[in-house]
């Protein structure tokens, strides 16, 4: 039997409810702004809420008959995972990742343009970060645009996690194609009963969140 941390929060291992989301777990490893893996990232898994989990296995098998699927980069977060983002940010010396996450802004102006910040909705565990992903080709062309094929991205357009107003969900500087997607995934995650952060596309909280005060710490660990 599998069993869940033992901690105050109800949480669940996303692929127990919604296996078919495919998970890309970012700050596990060195493939983040940072470059190496984050305080409090045990194991590559998405751990959320119970309702927010549930919703996204929701989202998931809508998904699934459009020849879509989820993708996740980030859910539940650890409060030590946001401490260790705040010291990164306050080490100006470190830029070895500025090119390919923030080449317009300078790192000394990140918190203070809300890009860093010492508390994260991540941490109330009904926060995930996500983007969608093509699984056949033929059927997703009725629903998203431009360059389609099996098993890749759909194009939003921006990379993950890029600290600039080209990630903002509603960008006027983006191809028609990328607006249509951008904002065809929103009205999908809004059905569902998720809202948006404006300034990056990938950022969705879920509205009833049940710990909406509440900020956790537990280590992301893997299923015992």
């Amino acid at each position: 039997m599998q069993k869940r941390p033992e901690t105050s929060v109800d949480l669940v291992a996303l692929a127990t409810l919604a296996p078919g989301v495919r998970q890309d777990v970012r700050y596990v490893g060195p493939h983040n702004f940072m470059g190496r893996p984050v305080a409090g990232y045990e194991s590559a898994q998405c751990w959320l809420s119970r309702p927010a989990a549930q919703s996204l296995a929701a989202v998931q098998k809508e998904l699934a008959a459009s020849g879509l699927a989820l993708k996740v980069y980030d859910c539940y977060r650890p409060q030590k995972a946001v401490n260790d983002f705040v010291r990164w940010g306050k080490d100006l010396a470190d830029q070895k990742n500025r090119d390919m996450y923030y080449p317009r802004v300078p790192k000394s102006e990140l918190f203070k343009r809300g890009y860093i910040a010492e508390k994260s909705g991540h941490s109330r565990a009904s926060t995930a970060d996500l983007t969608l992903m093509v699984v056949d080709a033929m059927r997703a062309s009725q629903q998203v645009r431009g360059p389609l094929a099996d098993g890749i991205d759909v194009d939003m357009g921006t990379p993950f996690d890029l600290f600039d107003e080209q990630s903002h969900t509603e960008h006027r500087g983006q191809s028609p194609d990328v607006r249509h997607n951008r904002l065809w995934l929103r009205s999908l995650m809004q059905r569902h009963g998720w809202r948006n952060l404006p300034e990056e596309w990938w950022h969705y909280t879920l509205v009833n969140e049940p710990y909406p005060d509440q900020y956790f710490d537990l280590p992301v660990r893997k299923l015992q």
